[in-house]
C-alpha cells in the first residue's frame, strides 16, 4: 500500500512549521518533506532540516531537469518540492507531510487529488501582522507584500479538506495530530491493509 500525502499550507506567519514539528515529535510512521528555497536562512533555521537553501542558478537548473514536483515564486523567493523524495517515501508507505505555500498546494492538487489538504489560519489578520512583525526577519516592504498576499491565500481555503485556526500551539498540534491519525484509520485504507502506518511515541517519564 502506498503512503498517504498530507499537504499543509496557509499564509506566512500562521505557524505551520511550528505545529508540524511539534506534531511529528509525537508520532512514528510519518516523515517530513524538506522543501528547496532561494530565500535567505532565518536565525535558528538549519539547512536540510527546515529547508534546503540553494542559490537561484542551482534552483533553475533543478527546475529545468524536472526535479521538482511543484515550484512557485512566493513573496519574491522561489520554493519547490523534490519529486523523487515524495515518490520514494510514498512507495515506502510513509505518511508524508509537506509544508508548502498555497500556490504549491494547488499545483500539487492537480497531480495528487487523493492527498489530504490542510489549511492553517491565524486567528485574525491583525494577529498575523503581529506575528510577522515580531519575527523581525522582513523589511517593511516584504512585510506588506506578505500581508497583501495573505488575503488571496486565505481566499483559497475552500480548496482544502480541513481548516485549522491556530490560536494555541498545543491545541493546534493536537488537532493536526487527530487529522493525521484519523485519515490513516479510514475504512477505505483499513480494508487494503490491516497494519497501521503510525505508532505514538512514548512519553518520557
Amino acid at each position: 500500500m502506498k503512503g498517504l500525502l498530507y499537504i499543509i499550507s496557509g499564509p506566512s506567519g500562521a505557524g505551520k512549521s511550528t505545529i508540524i514539528k511539534a506534531c511529528l515529535k509525537k508520532i512514528f510512521g510519518f516523515t517530513f518533506s524538506v522543501s528547496y528555497t532561494t530565500r535567505s536562512k532565518r536565525p535558528g533555521e538549519v539547512d536540510g532540516e527546515d529547508y534546503f537553501f540553494i542559490d537561484l542558478d542551482t534552483f533553475m537548473k533543478m527546475k529545468e531537469n524536472g526535479e521538482f514536483l511543484e515550484w512557485a515564486n512566493v513573496h519574491g523567493n522561489y520554493y519547490a518540492t523534490s519529486k523523487k523524495f515524495v515518490e520514494e517515501k510514498l512507495q515506502e508507505s510513509y505518511g508524508l507531510v509537506l509544508d508548502v505555500d498555497v500556490q504549491g498546494a494547488l499545483n500539487i492538487k492537480k497531480s495528487y487529488q487523493d492527498a489530504v489538504y490542510i489549511f492553517i489560519l491565524p486567528p485574525s489578520s491583525e494577529d498575523l501582522k503581529k506575528r510577522l512583525t515580531k519575527r523581525g526577519t522582513e523589511s517593511e516592504e516584504a512585510l506588506e507584500r506578505r500581508l497583501k498576499n495573505s488575503q488571496w491565500e486565505m481566499s483559497m481555503m475552500n480548496e482544502f479538506n480541513y481548516v485549522l485556526v491556530n490560536c494555541d500551539i498545543e491545541e493546534s498540534t493536537n488537532q493536526l495530530l487527530s487529522i493525521l491519525v484519523s485519515e490513516q484509520l479510514k475504512y477505505v485504507r483499513y480494508k487494503e491493509e490491516k497494519k497501521p502506518l503510525y505508532f505514538f511515541k512514548k512519553r518520557k517519564v
